[in-house]
């Protein structure tokens, strides 16, 4: 089940959304709260990519990219 309710494929901006509950939050490998995340709480389709990573160009609609900053938080997040 996803971090936030009533967030869907069939969203019409789901990136926006996912960002408004995302950026600023921690990630964590196992913890969520309100101001952290985990892994289990993201879509199945996911990366979360950290700072200086490299990751694949491959494209995929609905995979949900999660972007941290140097302390761990959600700078932005992108679909594909």
């Amino acid at each position: 089940m996803p971090l936030v309710p009533g967030i869907t494929s069939n969203s019409s901006n789901k990136t926006e959304e996912w960002q408004n509950k995302l950026v600023g939050k921690k990630f964590s490998e196992s913890e969520s709260n309100e101001t952290m995340f985990c892994k289990k709480d993201l879509p199945e389709q996911h990366r979360v990519i950290k700072p200086g990573q490299m990751v694949t160009k491959d494209f995929h609609e609905d995979r949900l990219n999660v972007h941290l900053d140097e302390s761990g938080a959600v700078s932005h997040v992108t679909h594909g």
